[in-house]
């Protein structure tokens, strides 16, 4: 099975500088990070707060979304960064 992305929620992390959210390979979760500079390089307008992140993250969540596709290896970690 691919990896799917069923819950839509993600937080952000300030002790990180990243937005998070999880993927499921069958059952098995799987965290992303997406790190504060990547948002802001999607969307020059960001500022360095939280909504403005989490805004930046929904906006450009499908392509977000298919990077985090093609960086996942079944089976080798339970987290990546973005």
């Amino acid at each position: 099975m691919a990896l799917n992305f069923p819950n839509p929620s993600r937080i952000y992390d300030a002790s990180r500088h990243c937005v998070c959210f999880w993927g499921y390979d069958n059952a098995r979760e799987v965290t992303f990070q997406v790190s504060d500079d990547v948002l802001a390089h999607l969307s020059k307008e960001t500022t360095s707060e939280e909504a403005a992140f989490l805004s930046t993250f929904d906006q450009h969540r499908e392509q977000i979304l298919l990077l985090a596709r093609e960086l996942y290896t079944p089976g080798m970690r339970n987290t990546y960064s973005i």
